[in-house]
């Protein structure tokens, strides 16, 4: 796989671009559906568990690779550039939900980074082994947090 890329780093960042585009395309067809912004938390984070469950290593590469050696992404990959597509389509979800009056207004980082934590936390300790039950049982649970993190409310 090396004699394709000029080094580990470039292998590292298509790595990286590729896994993120996987779960930027499937939260793109979850954007384009006509749904509430509740429904879309709901689907997205089943579809997110869902990639933890049949492909880890997707996950795990961007939780134990991207996250903890941004070293290796500094050329060419700084802040959201390897991962742009994914995170445009979580901001498109948020600004979509506030501008329906779905969701409260608030800065970006705060919500992604709650949003993120959360489902970064389930994959992570799927990958340890240690929830109780499978994985895809904590969806509706881990939705329902994250949706009443950002609801609005009057």
């Amino acid at each position: 796989m090396y004699n394709y890329f000029a080094s580990k780093e470039e292998l590292a960042k298509f790595a990286i671009k590729y896994s993120t585009n996987i779960l930027a395309d499937e939260l793109r067809k979850i954007n384009n559906l006509d749904i509430s912004s509740k429904e879309k938390i709901y689907i997205f984070v089943k579809k997110y568990l869902e990639n933890v469950q049949k492909s880890p290593e997707v996950i795990e590469y961007f939780l134990r690779v991207y996250l903890s050696n941004r070293e290796v992404f500094k050329q060419g990959c700084e802040g959201f550039l390897c991962v742009g597509e994914f995170v445009t389509e979580v901001m498109i979800l948020l600004d979509d939900g506030a501008q329906k009056k779905e969701f409260r207004e608030q800065e970006f980082f705060p919500a992604f980074a709650m949003i993120m934590g959360c489902l970064g936390g389930f994959a992570f300790l799927s990958g340890e082994n240690v929830l109780d039950k499978d994985i895809l049982s904590y969806s509706d649970a881990v939705a329902d947090n994250i949706y009443r993190a950002l609801k609005y409310e009057e």
